[in-house]
């Protein structure tokens, strides 16, 4: 085993894989390298669907733990199978005959189907795979278990929640969803209204904040061999009961929940997105701030959504986070970067 772990991070501009990066980068003895379809500063710019020039790009990295969290969005859930399937395919062979010791998929609760419908709660492990495919994550995480076994390194599987981070130009950034609906909620003279079902209103839920989900990724990579996680912040919540609060943090007003969907009533707002940013300073497009489809997504679940994180904690995995501090954290940090107004 190497004295030095080499981590490469598919993903590394998502919500996930820059967190995961930075976190990396707090800790002594790694090397860090990013991987994404831009590259960037200290990324490795990569067309994992090009099996051979992601073969050339890999030449000489020397990875020994790869943190996949690359994604390609298709219009159906059957179409998603085989872009995703091959990007990893393609990365692991192209890495598998170096000193890889480790591979760590990034997957979420449509492996239990949450994502179809109301779905066993709450979610354990051993409950995936037990839908009708298709389902990419199923797909990947066979081909890991089959060249596992055949290449003798290790993989797990994380599951995190809704992720919350600050990370733009990402379609599922749900803190940047409410922090900038709310803004021009506030722009224009209006009270928050919940835009989603209203079922979705009283419905149980949990977040996994980006930080938490670093670090339960690396400690899984490090610790564990060949097993699966759920990783979210370790409570539950209700919008009824945090919708009113996150508007407060807003100085806004809450209305009764209202069925508003997000693609369409804000279709129209990048001008006045555009003299937001003139009258506040603001540094972020508009078309890096929005992901109406994700929030839309999320605002429809008129079902429980929450998964059993026990295994993690009892196999030593402990850290959690107040989902509702999270969210303030978060607006913080967007109205610091002047991605969204100030008080």
């Amino acid at each position: 085993m190497s004295s030095t772990r080499v981590a490469l991070v598919a993903g590394a501009n998502g919500i996930i894989g820059r967190k995961l990066i930075s976190h990396l980068r707090t800790l002594d003895g790694w090397e860090v390298l990013g991987l994404s379809r831009r590259g960037g500063s200290g990324s490795l710019a990569v067309d994992l669907l090009d099996p051979a020039g992601t073969r050339a790009a890999l030449a000489g990295v020397g990875a020994t733990h790869l943190f996949y969290a690359a994604y390609q969005d298709r219009p159906t859930w059957a179409e998603l199978v085989a872009p995703n399937a091959a990007m990893l395919e393609n990365l692991v062979n192209g890495l598998d005959e170096g000193p890889l010791e480790h591979v760590s998929l990034m997957q979420g609760y449509k492996v239990y189907g949450a994502h179809l419908g109301p779905f066993k709660t709450p979610a354990r492990e051993t409950d995936a795979g037990q839908h009708m495919p298709p389902e990419f994550n199923a797909v990947q995480q066979k081909f890991l278990q089959r060249r596992a076994a055949a290449g003798g390194w290790s993989w797990s599987a994380i599951r995190p929640s809704v992720v919350g981070g600050t990370t733009l130009g990402n379609p599922m950034n749900l803190a940047l969803v409410i922090a900038i609906y709310a803004s021009i909620s506030k722009e224009l003279g209006l009270p928050l209204r919940f835009p989603g079902k209203l079922g979705a209103y009283d419905s149980l839920l949990e977040m996994t904040d980006a930080q938490l989900l670093a670090e339960g990724t690396v400690w899984a990579a490090t610790s564990s061999q060949n097993e699966a996680f759920n990783i979210a912040n370790g409570d539950l919540f209700r919008w009824r009961e945090l919708w009113p609060k996150l508007a407060a943090y807003f100085d806004l007003e809450v209305a009764s929940p209202l069925q508003l969907p997000l693609t369409t009533v804000m279709a129209d707002k990048e001008p006045l997105w555009t003299e937001m940013a003139a009258k506040h300073g603001l540094a972020a497009s508009y078309a890096d701030v929005s992901s109406w489809a994700f929030g839309d997504f999320v605002f429809s679940w008129d079902y429980d959504m929450f998964a059993d994180t026990s295994k993690s904690r009892r196999a030593g995995f402990h850290s959690y986070v107040d989902t509702e501090q999270m969210f303030y954290r978060l607006f913080d940090e967007l109205r610091r970067d002047h991605v969204i107004p100030g008080r």
